[in-house]
C-alpha cells in the first residue's frame, strides 16, 4: 500500500531463459522471470543496478506484487527515491523459487546452479536491457536466506558485486539450523522415516500441515549444502534419523558454507566492496542475532569496514529495514 504519492517507478517484468538450469534434479523450470524496477523519469541507463534475494518460500516477484497496511519494495524505492534518502537505481527481482521451498542462491547438484544463473545469466540480461549496473556499480541485498545469498555471494564474488547487505541472514549453523533437527526429526517418523514418502505427503496433501515447515526447511538446507544426486530430490542429513547423532562429515560438508566459517578464507574479497551492511532483530526467533553479533566482530577484528545495526524486533516483517540498508549501498555505488 503506497505511503508516498509522488513520482511512480515502473517495474517491467522480464523473461529469462537458463541454459544452467536446464535438466535440474528438481525439475524446476528452467525459464526464469525477473522484475525490474525502473525510477519515475528513468530508462535505467547509467544507474547502479541492485538485486534483491528473497527469503526462504519466497519469490523477487512477491516483493512487487500488492502488500496489505505496507509498501511494497517498488513503492519503498519511489518513496526513498523521491524524497532524495537514496540515489536513483534499478533493482532487480529475480524468481528463484524451487521444489523445495526456496533457495540459498548457491550451487549445488540438487537444488540447481544458481550462483551461475544469478551471475552468468540474469545479471548481464538485465544489465543489457536496461544500460545499468556494470563493474563496481552492482550491489545485492536480501533477508534471512536472502540475506545469506547476499553475504555469500559478497564473499565469494567481490570481481561481480561492489555491496552488499544482509538482514538477519543464516549463519552460524550450530544455532540456526541443528535445534530444528529434531523437530524435522519428528515429522519424518510420521511417513516412517521416508523423505520420500513425506515430501510425495506433503505434494498430494490439499493444505500444508501445520508442522511441515521445519521439515522442508531443513530438507532444502540439505540439498542446499551437502546435495546426494542418488537420493530422492538430492537430499541427505546431516543426522542419524533414529537418535538424531550428528554425522560429522556430512555436517563439516554444510559447515563450509557457513559465513562464519567462509569469512576466514575469504575475508579479503569483503575488504573489496564499498559497503557491507549487516543487521538483525534482538529477539529474532532463529537465533540469528548470535552468528550475527559473531561476524561483525569477526570484521572488525579484521579491519574490515562494514555497517552493523541491531534493533529491537524478531524475524518477520521487517523490510522496513530496507529503509537503512538501500540508502547505505546505493550511495556507495554512485560515488
Amino acid at each position: 500500500m503506497r505511503k508516498y504519492f509522488g513520482a511512480a517507478g515502473m517495474v517491467h517484468r522480464l523473461s529469462v531463459d537458463s541454459t544452467v538450469l536446464r535438466g535440474n534434479l528438481l525439475g524446476d523450470p528452467s525459464t526464469r522471470l525477473v522484475d525490474v524496477y525502473v525510477p519515475a523519469g528513468q530508462t535505467g541507463r547509467g544507474l547502479p543496478l541492485l538485486v534483491d534475494l528473497v527469503g526462504f518460500t519466497g519469490s523477487g516477484l512477491s516483493h512487487t506484487g500488492w502488500a496489505p497496511f505496507q509498501e511494497n519494495v517498488p513503492e519503498r524505492l519511489d518513496r526513498l527515491i523521491g524524497e532524495g534518502k537514496m540515489p536513483a537505481v534499478v533493482v532487480a527481482f529475480p524468481d528463484c523459487f524451487t521444489r523445495l521451498g526456496g533457495n540459498q542462491y548457491i550451487n549445488s547438484t540438487a537444488m540447481g546452479p544458481w550462483e551461475n544463473y544469478l551471475i552468468d545469466e540474469m545479471l548481464p540480461y538485465v544489465e543489457h536491457q536496461f544500460g545499468c549496473g556494470g563493474a563496481g556499480r552492482r550491489g545485492v541485498f536480501g533477508k534471512s536466506s536472502g540475506g545469506y545469498g547476499a553475504i555469500v555471494h559478497a564473499l565469494l564474488h567481490a570481481e561481480v558485486w561492489a555491496a552488499a547487505a544482509c538482514h538477519s541472514g543464516d549463519m552460524a549453523f550450530e544455532w540456526c539450523y541443528l535445534p530444528d533437527m529434531p523437530i524435522a526429526l519428528q515429522g519424518l517418523a510420521k511417513a516412517g522415516n521416508s523423505i520420500e514418502r513425506w515430501w510425495s505427503e506433503l505434494e498430494a496433501a490439499p493444505k500444508q500441515p501445520d508442522d511441515a515447515s521445519a521439515v522442508f526447511n531443513i530438507l532444502a538446507m540439505a540439498a542446499s549444502y551437502d546435495p546426494d544426486p542418488s537420493q530422492f530430490l538430492g537430499v541427505r542429513l546431516p543426522v542419524t534419523l533414529d537418535t538424531c547423532e550428528l554425522i560429522e562429515a556430512r555436517w563439516s560438508n554444510w559447515l563450509r558454507h557457513d559465513p562464519l566459517v567462509m569469512l576466514e578464507i575469504k575475508a579479503d574479497n569483503l575488504r573489496r566492496l564499498k559497503a557491507l551492511y549487516i543487521d538483525c532483530g534482538t529477539a529474532d526467533q532463529y537465533r540469528l542475532l548470535y552468528g550475527a553479533r559473531r561476524f561483525a566482530r569477526r570484521l572488525k577484528q579484521l579491519g574490515i569496514h562494514h555497517r552493523y545495526d541491531e534493533f529491537a524486533d524478531n524475524h518477520s516483517g521487517v523490510d522496513y529495514r530496507m529503509d537503512e540498508s538501500l540508502p547505505f549501498i546505493a550511495q556507495a555505488l554512485i560515488e
